[in-house]
C-alpha cells in the first residue's frame, strides 16, 4: 500500500544523555536541527525525545513545528525512559518511524518501534568501537563490549543509516547485516551559509583548526609542527586539553590565537579569514568541519586516515599528512608555497561539496528511506 509521506510522523531520539541546551552551548544546534526543519514541510509531524530538563522547552520557538519531549519533571534517567511510551502514544495511530541519532542510546526507539509496531533507523554518524580501537587499542574489553551493543542494535533495526562507505562495509563484515538493510546518507553542509567569500580578505599565512579540543584531534602535533614557522594557528572550539595547548603554545612560541565554542553561522567568517583548513586527528567518524571548511573552497589538510581519506582525494581536492609533526609541517609549507595549488585545491573542494553534502541532496536520501520503510512488505 502506498503511504504519503505527509501522513508520517518522524520520532527522533538524541543520543543518551544529550539535550538541546547542550548542542546550543556547544555551538551546534544550528547545524544539528538544520536537516529537521528541512524534513518538516515533507512529513505530518516531527519529535525530538531528548535528554535535558524542562529548559528545553525554552528552544520551542527555535524549531518551531518539531515537538519536544524531554524530562521536565527531572526524573531519575531510568524513570524518564518509562515515560516513553506514555509521551509517544499519538504515534500508536497511522505511519510513524522511530530513529536514533547515534550508537548510544539507539536500543531505545528500536525497542519502542517494535512495541508500537513500526519501522526503526539505526543512524550511525561514527561506531563507537572504532573509536575505541584508536584510543585503547584492539584487544581492550571496552570495545568488546561496545561491539555488542552495536551488534544488538544493528540486528534489530530495520534499516542502518551510516555517514561512510566503511561504516556500510563494518556492518556488512562485522555484524552480518544485510546490504539492502543500509543505507550511508552523509553528513550534510548547508552550502549557502558554508559559501566562498570574494569580499573577505584572507590572511596568506593563516590555518584554521575548528573542532573538539581532545586529544584525538591530535593538536599538539599541530603545535609542534608550526614552531619556528611563519604561520598563524586559530583554533576554534572546546575540551578537556585547551589549557595545555596554550600553555604549549605560548612556550613554543607558536602565533595562536584560541576562540573557543562559537555558534554555527560565526564559523564561515572565521573559515573565510584563513588560508587553508587543517584536521590532523588520529580518529574521526565523518568529521563535520571539515565538509564546512571544503564547502567554504578553503584548500583543506587532513590525515591520512580512513575517514579523511574517504573525502580528501590527494592533490584533487585537499592535501592528506602523517600524523607527526613533521609530516604536518611539511605538508603546511608545500601548500602555502603555492597559491595556485591553493587555488585549485579549494575549487575541487567547493565543488565535491555541492555535489555530494548540499542539504538538498541530503534531504532527497532520507526521504527515500523513509519511503522504502512505509512501502516494505
Amino acid at each position: 500500500m502506498m503511504i504519503d509521506l505527509k501522513q508520517l510522523h518522524l520520532v527522533l531520539f538524541f543520543t543518551e544523555g544529550v539535550s538541546l541546551e547542550i548542542w546550543d552551548r556547544g555551538g551546534l544546534f544550528d547545524r544539528e536541527v538544520a536537516l529537521y526543519k528541512a524534513l518538516l514541510p515533507h512529513l505530518k509531524a516531527i519529535t525530538f525525545v531528548t535528554y535535558g530538563k524542562a529548559h528545553d522547552l525554552d528552544f520551542a520557538q527555535r524549531i518551531a513545528g518539531i515537538r519536544i519531549v524531554c524530562n521536565r519533571w527531572n526524573l531519575g534517567p531510568q524513570w524518564y525512559r518509562r515515560t516513553f511510551p506514555l509521551a509517544l502514544r499519538s504515534c500508536r495511530k497511522g505511519p510513524a518511524i522511530f530513529k536514533s541519532n547515534q550508537v548510544r542510546g539507539g536500543g531505545i526507539p528500536v525497542y519502542l518501534a517494535k512495541r508500537f509496531g513500526k519501522p526503526s533507523i539505526a543512524r550511525c554518524g561514527y561506531l563507537p568501537s572504532d573509536s575505541l580501537k584508536t584510543r585503547q587499542g584492539e584487544a581492550a574489553e571496552a570495545i568488546r563490549q561496545a561491539m555488542l551493543w552495536e551488534n544488538e542494535l544493528f540486528s534489530q533495526a530495520n534499516r542502518c543509516v551510516v555517514t561512510t562507505q566503511a561504516m556500510k562495509h563494518c556492518l556488512l563484515q562485522d555484524y552480518g547485516v544485510a546490504s539492502g538493510n543500509v543505507r550511508v546518507i552523509p553528513n550534510y553542509v548547508d552550502t549557502t551559509l558554508f559559501a566562498p567569500d570574494a569580499n573577505r580578505k584572507k590572511n596568506k599565512r593563516r590555518i584554521i583548526f575548528v573542532g573538539r579540543l581532545e586529544e584525538v584531534k591530535n593538536i599538539f602535533s599541530l603545535i609542534d609542527a608550526l614552531v619556528a614557522q611563519d604561520v598563524g594557528l586559530w583554533v576554534v572550539g572546546e575540551g578537556s586539553q585547551r589549557q595545555a595547548l596554550e600553555n604549549a603554545a605560548r612556550e613554543k612560541g607558536v602565533s595562536t590565537q584560541f576562540f573557543g565554542a562559537r555558534p554555527h553561522h560565526e564559523l564561515p567568517e572565521l573559515l573565510n579569514s584563513a588560508t587553508a583548513y587543517i584536521l590532523p586527528s588520529t580518529w574521526e567518524g565523518h568529521p563535520k568541519t571539515l565538509l564546512e571548511a571544503m564547502s567554504c573552497g578553503l584548500p583543506c589538510i587532513g590525515s591520512d586516515i580512513p575517514s579523511i581519506r574517504s573525502v580528501i582525494h590527494h592533490g584533487e581536492n585537499g592535501l592528506l599528512c602523517g600524523l607527526d609533526a613533521t609530516s604536518i609541517r611539511h605538508t603546511i609549507v608545500q601548500l602555502l608555497a603555492q597559491p595556485a595549488l591553493q587555488e585549485r585545491l579549494g575549487q575541487n573542494a567547493r565543488t565535491y561539496a555541492l555535489q555530494h553534502l548540499s542539504l538538498e541532496r541530503i534531504v532527497a536520501m532520507e526521504l527515500e528511506v523513509y519511503r522504502e520503510l512505509l512501502h516494505r512488505t
